[in-house]
């Protein structure tokens, strides 16, 4: 399964096509979210079920990373680590695991692992994570126009700051996605409906008033004793736009 690029990419293999990703996981359910929250960045993503299945799709897709599960119908995570590096020696491998203790990380990094995500996790550390795994692998370019700039407002998509005026703004990674995605539209009205698909990624039933808070959240942080940037467009949405000195 895989979906085009989106103009989130800010990696991509070395020849431009989008980063590949192998999501291993037997919870039908987390590997789709999973699967999700990555194509969200724009990345090539298969997903398996079984570390068999794992493998034969490895040595046929040759992925830049894999999210592996440690706990596997056929097999443990280590297990599939083991014979995955024989091909591919390099390959990042995050594991996905219910385990928080000392010993299972350490067996599973003395496998192969490269790092690990403890259940329940949320889905930006799992992105992060990836990025900081294939960036240290080498196995990714990075684009050069990380930084989006509205006005004096300045947000990098790489490491994640943001500033206003020169000054740094601290925000929580759901600010921080749904700044993002304001930025990369500006003075365009996104829609409620726009927001809540592209930022939480599923259908919050209605509940379209999160959007309204984690906007006022924004405003706080960005606006408050400033020129406002953030407008809203009764019965459409919002828009962010450089702020005007009165």
């Amino acid at each position: 399964m895989t979906a085009s690029p989106s103009p989130a990419a800010d990696l991509t293999r070395p020849d431009g096509s989008p980063v590949r990703v192998l999501v291993v996981d037997d919870e039908n359910d987390l590997a789709d979210l999973l699967s999700m929250a990555l194509r969200y960045e724009g990345w090539d993503v298969t997903t398996e079920h079984t570390g068999s299945d794992a493998l034969h799709t490895a040595r046929e897709l040759r992925p830049d990373a894999v999210v592996l599960d440690v706990m596997l119908p056929d097999m443990d995570g280590p297990a599939v680590v083991a014979r995955l590096r024989r091909e591919l020696p390099a390959v990042p491998v995050l594991f996905v695991t219910a385990k928080d203790a000392v010993e299972d990380r350490i067996a599973g990094l003395t496998a192969g692992g490269d790092d690990f995500v403890t259940k329940p996790f949320g889905l930006e550390e799992v992105v992060a994570r990836l990025r900081g795994l294939l960036r240290r692998a080498g196995a990714a370019a990075v684009r050069q126009d990380s930084l989006l700039v509205v006005g004096d407002l300045v947000l990098d998509e790489d490491s994640h700051e943001v500033s206003r005026g020169g000054q740094g703004i601290h925000l929580t990674a759901t600010e921080f996605e749904l700044l993002r995605y304001l930025m990369r539209n500006p003075r365009r009205v996104l829609s409620k409906a726009q927001i809540l698909d592209r930022v939480w990624s599923y259908d919050f039933g209605g509940q379209a008033n999160v959007v309204e808070l984690y906007i006022s959240y924004l405003r706080k942080k960005i606006d408050v004793g400033r020129p406002p940037m953030i407008h809203t467009r009764r019965g459409a949405g919002y828009l962010i736009k450089p702020g005007e000195a009165v």
